[in-house]
């Protein structure tokens, strides 16, 4: 009797919810099996003292760095009443966030985020871009100053690196940040535990965004070996933080989803 062929693999989008299903479809309509998984829930945090203040000031900072889409629509939900149209820049890393700007109705001449085709989306790719705005700044004999909107971890903590923030007050930019969110692991249910084992004993890819998706995967099944499960990575440092928590097999994928799906469907 032949052996029946073993079924394709399939990738797991660890993403938030929201955009986990935003990949889904663009990466199905690539020809890739890819369902939904999402590893990490935003939660919008409640009206804060700092987060009134950044409304109160918006217009008074020179740029505005959203660092994710989550951020601008956490940001834009918490709008006061009659807020006057931004005039400050406003900062991404990547067309996710650009598309929330728009959507969120930031003018579009203020946006500054790398376009569909940048090898990377992440804050050096971004900080590459405004140099020459904040060079301009510099000459201009005034001060700017510059407000970061991030998440917090589940306890409240500003999450995320802060190499962006570091550059950014070397350059002479008086920085605030606040944060929009909170992300939490996700409760996962009998269901959606036993899917997950099955998924990392049959040898579907887990394609990753953000390490911290993998830290909540890895605390949800302890018991674990990772040694034989397969990984993508959209980021090399998230690739090098999956080799550390012990995955077997991990490999960086381009953040384009385009690319990405033609990368993912050479190793599968």
């Amino acid at each position: 009797m032949t052996a029946s062929a073993p079924s394709p693999s399939r990738v797991l989008v660890t993403r938030p919810q929201r955009e986990a299903q935003a990949w889904v479809q663009a990466l199905q309509a690539q020809g890739v099996d890819a369902q939904a998984f999402p590893l990490i829930d935003i939660v919008p945090l409640p009206e804060s003292a700092e987060m009134t203040s950044a409304w109160q000031h918006l217009n008074s900072y020179s740029a505005v760095m959203f660092v994710s889409a989550n951020a601008v629509r956490c940001f834009m939900a918490a709008r006061p009443a009659g807020a006057s149209t931004p005039t400050a820049q406003a900062w991404g890393t990547g067309p996710g966030t650009e598309a929330a700007l728009l959507a969120a109705g930031w003018p579009a001449h203020l946006i500054r985020c790398p376009g569909p085709d940048a090898a990377q989306f992440d804050s050096e790719t971004l900080w590459i871009l405004v140099q020459a705005d904040v060079q301009r700044w510099r000459r201009d004999g005034q001060e700017h100053a510059a407000l970061i909107v991030r998440g917090a971890d589940a306890q409240g903590r500003m999450a995320g690196r802060d190499w962006l923030a570091r550059q950014m007050a070397d350059a002479g930019l008086q920085v605030t940040q606040c944060s929009a969110y909170a992300r939490h692991a996700p409760h996962l249910n009998a269901a959606q535990l036993a899917d997950a084992r099955r998924a990392l004993g049959h040898g579907d890819w887990w394609l990753f965004s953000s390490s911290e998706a993998a830290v909540h995967l890895r605390q949800a099944l302890p018991d674990i070996d990772f040694s034989q499960a397969r990984a993508l990575a959209t980021h090399p440092r998230i690739a090098e933080r999956l080799q550390q928590l012990g995955w077997g097999r991990v490999a960086v994928v381009p953040a384009a989803l385009p690319a990405q799906a033609l990368s993912i469907k050479s190793l599968t």
